[in-house]
């Protein structure tokens, strides 16, 4: 059996191996539901030794930082003092704000926190469904604004019929994919640094993705499951084709797209071929794929054919019919009508479930990062442990 001495002792790989397995079962211990008080208190002390890290970054770049105080401090004189340029700033303030939900939105659907949020389940997709069916009931995508992007109502002048194309919604909708699209892009970016620095520095890294992307090079020969040979592939694709196989990868909905990331770090692709690459892919071209499902799904005669096959289905068809015919109308009725016209909104269970949903969804995924602060807290403690029997 191989052996081999640290520091006066013998350590055998198999055990070391079978340690770090238990371990890793003792931190997916450490939630919420089974462990309230003790995943709190690792929470607060990861918080507080995250803020000690990030307060000491700051102040290592405090040139940078006064920099951005002082652009800020001059924006915000801008902002408040009255003049003929106040009209510009009110809409760059709009179109900023705008642009920075759907990044942040992005951001937070691929950035590894938690379980990750599905923005484009959740926001993104239901917000393109919306401006589809209401172009091809107002005929238009001349949305008063406001109450525009936050309610959508059919302009006064009433448009030609059949004059909805695909690219008019596909224009009226690009900005927002796009800037969501950008986010997912940034997202992609702390897998590709952690797994860059790992390999300049030649230190082992606190993350468990990137160990399994190292036992996974060491074993490629012998890998059989589906999972392996997936994984392997995107591998290569990156490593062998470069800029074009990170365009690929990138361009497609694909899970494994942060092996794509940590490939690159490790073999040290530069910074803006990766980025190119993921932002051109993903801002562009996936955007525009998932852009043209949404569209093409929502259209006006692809709902109806799909309502009236709800209500062919034998027995219960009918019931169920019902529900998505009363939401579809009551969704007319509102794109006719302003907010300040009386009209009483009702509201449907379908809205109401999806918005429970989105709640819920929300709430698991802010659980979900709990949990992921309170075991890398944990994991500290235990690598702790082992560098201080390591030395004895």
């Amino acid at each position: 059996m191989i052996k081999e001495q640290h520091n006066g002792s013998f350590t055998d790989p198999s055990l070391v191996s079978e340690r770090k397995r238990r371990d890793r079962e003792e931190r997916l211990n450490i939630v919420l539901w089974r462990q309230p008080l003790i995943t709190l208190q690792y929470f607060l002390l990861e918080t507080l030794i995250n803020l000690k890290e990030w307060t000491i970054k700051l102040w290592h770049r405090r040139s940078i930082l006064v920099s951005f105080l002082l652009l800020l401090a001059a924006l915000t004189a801008t902002y408040y003092i009255e003049g003929i340029h106040q009209q510009y700033v009110r809409y760059m303030e709009k179109k900023f704000f705008w642009c920075a939900y759907w990044v942040g939105l992005g951001i937070l659907s691929s950035v590894g926190l938690g379980t990750g949020l599905h923005t484009f389940l959740l926001y993104l997709g239901p917000h393109i469904a919306s401006v589809t069916l209401a172009a091809y009931e107002c005929n238009s995508v001349n949305f008063p604004e406001p109450p525009y992007p936050d309610q959508i109502i059919c302009p006064e002048e009433e448009g030609v019929e059949g004059s909805i194309t695909l690219w008019t919604i596909i224009s009226k909708v690009r900005l927002e994919a796009c800037m969501w699209g950008a986010g997912t892009a940034i997202g992609e970016l702390p897998p590709y640094f952690m797994a860059r620095a790992a390999r300049l520095s030649g230190a082992e890294p606190d993350d468990e993705e990137y160990q399994e992307f190292e036992e996974m090079l060491e074993h490629a020969e012998a890998a059989q499951d589906f999972a392996s040979r997936a994984k392997l592939a995107v591998q290569n694709l990156v490593q062998k084709v470069g800029f074009f196989g990170i365009l690929a990868c990138a361009s497609i909905p694909n899970p494994l797209f942060d092996l794509a990331g940590i490939t690159c770090g490790h073999f040290l692709v530069p910074f803006w071929t990766f980025f190119g690459a993921t932002l051109i892919g993903k801002a562009i071209i996936k955007m525009h794929i998932q852009k043209l499902f949404v569209i093409i799904t929502f259209s006006k005669h692809i709902v109806e054919q799909m309502v009236s096959l709800i209500g062919a289905v034998p027995s219960i068809g009918p019931s169920l019919q019902k529900p998505f015919q009363e939401y579809l109308e009551a969704q007319r009725i509102k794109l006719h009508h302003r907010p300040d016209s009386g009209v009483p909104q009702g509201e449907s269970w379908l809205s109401w479930m999806f918005e429970k949903l989105v709640i819920v969804m929300v709430c698991y995924f802010i659980l979900s990062i709990i949990n992921s602060m309170a075991q890398s807290y944990a994991k500290r403690l235990q690598q702790k442990m082992y560098s201080e029997e390591k030395t004895k």
